[in-house]
């Protein structure tokens, strides 16, 4: 990236609107860091587990994908077994939630290969079924993407609203007691109260201890990216339409890590597990056949800036490979219509401290078993 782009980032970090981010979250601000909190046990580091069995005609091999998750929370932790990795940020007595993503289906979500090994290394690792609660946001997109029908009996499933509206200002299945404020609102709503404010679900408020972020490999048309930081910021708070209202009004650049820096998801979302075997490299966030690709990975890390810059790079690799321009160049087509796309949150998480954005000082190992 060019020179002068990192000196206006750096200096936008450095502003009082950068320093208004990092205290948003007012009501919270009690709520003591948890040596789990972003960026985690292991900052900067990413492993990436590659095997070109785990998909075949675009079904997901379970018998692949399991050793695949057991080496790279192997090779992120040091541990010497896949159960010593887990018990480092999991153990009896947790009430644990695994964040989905249903929002590309059928093509390109957290699949059930994924999900059912996390659930069993979980257990494995002492937490009880009845501890552990699987959610998204929206109730109907839950049950489209099928997710119910995967879980064991015991395991509990959440989620905070009904189903999607263009105007998310409705506060119930929401925490008033945990919120970030903004000075941003959806044309139309300035003089609605509720219009400034971005309040936590429920679910991590009150249902669960800690989160394993299970999020996904896609392109978003607004964000750039929408990966591990996304997948928590639109997906645990409501009143997110605001950040991405029209194809001009996009401000997902600050709202993204306003959202995540939030106490209540920074110290509870321990663990990222990236499902990248397959992967969206344009026209996101819904998911159009023609820009999935087989990417044969899963991704680990407790820091999910390292990670989203990780799955960003791996993104514009696949972009250049298929003729089209890198996320910050691209300009809008029939398929990808905002203005300008903003990947660049994940630098501004990185400069607000939840995570390592420096290349140089990401330590990512790629492993290749097949």
């Amino acid at each position: 990236m060019r020179m002068c782009r990192r000196k206006l980032l750096a200096g936008l970090a450095a502003s009082p609107f950068a320093r208004e981010l990092a205290f948003g979250a007012q009501a919270s601000s009690k709520m003591g860091a948890s040596k789990l909190a972003a960026p985690g046990l292991f900052p900067g580091r990413v492993i990436g587990v590659e095997d070109k069995r785990s998909i075949v005609s675009g079904r997901y091999q379970a018998d692949i994908v399991k050793p695949m998750l057991a080496r790279g929370m192997k090779d992120l932790t040091g541990a010497d077994d896949e159960t010593s990795a887990w018990k480092l940020f999991f153990q009896k007595g947790d009430r644990v939630g695994i964040k989905v993503n249903p929002v590309g289906m059928p093509h390109v979500i957290s699949a059930a290969e994924v999900l059912r090994p996390i659930i069993s290394n979980l257990t494995v690792a002492g937490v009880r079924l009845q501890d552990i609660v699987v959610y998204d946001r929206y109730r109907q997109q839950f049950l489209k993407g099928g997710f119910e029908q995967w879980l064991p009996q015991g395991v509990r499933w959440s989620s905070a609203s009904e189903d999607y509206t263009l105007i998310q200002l409705d506060a119930k299945g929401y925490d008033r007691d945990h919120f970030v404020e903004l000075p941003l609102s959806s044309p139309g709503y300035h003089n609605d109260e509720r219009a400034r404010y971005s309040f936590a679900a429920n679910f991590i408020t009150k249902e669960v201890d800690k989160l394993v972020n299970l999020c996904v490999l896609k392109d978003h048309q607004s964000a750039g990216v929408t990966l591990a930081l996304k997948n928590l910021s639109h997906g645990l708070v409501n009143n997110v339409s605001r950040s991405h209202s029209t194809t001009t009004q996009n401000s997902c650049n600050s709202f993204i890590p306003a959202i995540v820096q939030l106490p209540v998801i920074r110290n509870k979302a321990v663990l990222h597990i990236m499902d990248g075997v397959k992967g969206l490299y344009h026209g996101g966030p819904s998911a159009r056949p023609q820009f999935v690709w087989d990417h044969h990975t899963l991704y680990f890390a407790t820091d999910p800036v390292a990670m989203d810059h990780v799955g960003w790079r791996k993104i514009d690799e696949k972009r250049l490979a298929m003729g089209k321009k890198r996320l910050v160049e691209d300009t809008p087509d029939q398929f990808s219509t905002f203005t300008h796309r903003q990947p660049e949150h994940v630098e501004i998480a990185g400069a607000l401290g939840l995570g390592v954005w420096q290349w140089d000082k990401i330590q990512y190992k790629h492993v290749n078993l097949g």
